[in-house]
C-alpha cells in the first residue's frame, strides 16, 4: 500500500517527505475553522492502471529524495534528457538538425517520411524543466514528429534565473515570427510540457497582444495559467505524485519565483488566467490525477471555456506529473498518440 500523507496546512515553514510516516490503521481528517484540512489517507496501488504503471509507481517510493542546488538540478536533468532523448529516437525514428532560428537555438525534428500534405505544416515544441533547465526538448518533440508526421521545431529558450520572464516568451515569439515567413499561421501549432505548457499559453497571449495571427492549435500538457495562487494539487502532490519532497505554499502569498522575478504575478502574459482569452486557438490540455499541476491545468481549461474557446481536457488516472516522458508505460503510448492525433486534425485543416 502507498501512504498518501496529504497535509495541506502548517507545512509552509518546512519540507515533508511523503513516505516518511508509517501507514496509519485508518484514514483521518480534522479541519480548522477556516476550512484548512489536516488529512491522512491510505491509497492502495490502483488496479485502474497498467501493470507497467503500477511497477513504475512502486519504484518511485524507493528513491531517495533531497533538495538540490540549481547546478545539481541542471546536471541531473541533462543526464536524464540525454538518456530519454536516445530512447525517444530509438522508439520514434526521426531526423534531428541542430540549428538556430531567429538567433535562438533550435532543433529541427523531421519525420523520416513526410506526406506531401504535411510539408506545409510545422509544430513548435517548448520543453519542460521548471524554466531553469531542459528536461525534455527531444523527449517531447521526437515522438510527436514521428507520430503526426509533421516537422517539429524544438526551441531552447533562455532559462531563469539568469534570464527571467519575459526572456523565454520573447525567444519563442521571435521563432514564431520567423516561421511566419515560411508557414501560414493556420499551419502552425505550439505545444509543451510543464514549463513549456505554461509558456505555450503565455506566448499565445503575447502574440494576441501584438496583433499577430495566432497558431492553429495549442498543446498544453500539464501547465497552469495563474502564478498568483497555488492550486489544490500543488498542496498535495510532489513532482512524483505522493513520494518525494512536498513544497506547499501559503495560498495568500505568491512567494518568490526565479522565473518571473519582480513581475506582478497577475500580469496577463505571465498568468493568462488574467488575460483576454477570447479567440484563443483550439487547445488540448492533458494532465493526470496525481499531477502537481492538475489544478493549474483544469483551472486554465475552464477559463478557456468561459471565454468561448475550444478547449479539451484529458485526465489520466493515478499517474504523476509529465508521465508521458516514460516510454515503458502503455499510458504514455496512448497519450502520445492522442496528442499527435489532435495536431493532425487541427493544424492545416
Amino acid at each position: 500500500m502507498i501512504l498518501a500523507r496529504m497535509l495541506t496546512t502548517l507545512l509552509f515553514t518546512g519540507v515533508l517527505a511523503a513516505q516518511s510516516a508509517p501507514a496509519p490503521e485508518q484514514d483521518s481528517a480534522t479541519f480548522d475553522p477556516d476550512g484548512t484540512a489536516h488529512i491522512i489517507r491510505v491509497i492502495p496501488m490502483p488496479a485502474t492502471i497498467s501493470p507497467e504503471a503500477q511497477k513504475w509507481l512502486a519504484s518511485l517510493n524507493e528513491r531517495k529524495y533531497r533538495q538540490e542546488s540549481l547546478a545539481e538540478r541542471r546536471l541531473h536533468t541533462d543526464e536524464w534528457r540525454k538518456q530519454g532523448s536516445a530512447e525517444a529516437k530509438r522508439l520514434y525514428p526521426v531526423n534531428v538538425e541542430e540549428t538556430t532560428t531567429a538567433g535562438v537555438r533550435t532543433d529541427i525534428i523531421t519525420p523520416l517520411g513526410t506526406p506531401a500534405a504535411n510539408r506545409d505544416r510545422v509544430l513548435i515544441n517548448l520543453h519542460g524543466g521548471g524554466f531553469n533547465s531542459d528536461s525534455g526538448s527531444l523527449i517531447e518533440g521526437v515522438p510527436i514528429a514521428n507520430l503526426a508526421k509533421i516537422k517539429v521545431v524544438s526551441v531552447y529558450y533562455r532559462l531563469a534565473p539568469e534570464n527571467p520572464f519575459p526572456a523565454a516568451v520573447d525567444d519563442v515569439v521571435a521563432v514564431y515570427k520567423e516561421l511566419l515567413k515560411t508557414y501560414k499561421p493556420h499551419n502552425i501549432g505550439i505545444f509543451g510540457t510543464s514549463a513549456g505548457a505554461i509558456l505555450t499559453a503565455e506566448v499565445t497571449v503575447r502574440l494576441k497582444q501584438l496583433g499577430l495571427p495566432l497558431p492553429a492549435a495549442l498543446g498544453i500538457f500539464s501547465g497552469l495559467g495563474d502564478f498568483s495562487r497555488p492550486g489544490d494539487a500543488w498542496q498535495m502532490y510532489t513532482l512524483n505524485g505522493f513520494p518525494g519532497i512536498l513544497k506547499p505554499r501559503d495560498p495568500n502569498k505568491p512567494g518568490d519565483n526565479e522565473y518571473y522575478g519582480n513581475t506582478d504575478p497577475r500580469d496577463p502574459v505571465l498568468s493568462p488566467l488574467f488575460a483576454d482569452l477570447k479567440g484563443m486557438p483550439p487547445a488540448l490540455l492533458v494532465t493526470s490525477t496525481r499531477d502537481i499541476l492538475l489544478s493549474g491545468t483544469s483551472i486554465l481549461q475552464r477559463a478557456l471555456l468561459r471565454a468561448g474557446d475550444d478547449a479539451q481536457l484529458v485526465v489520466f488516472e493515478a499517474l504523476p506529473h509529465a508521465f508521458w516522458y516514460h516510454f515503458q508505460l502503455p499510458e504514455t503510448k496512448e497519450c502520445l498518440e492522442l496528442m499527435a492525433k489532435f495536431f493532425d486534425e487541427r493544424v492545416g485543416r
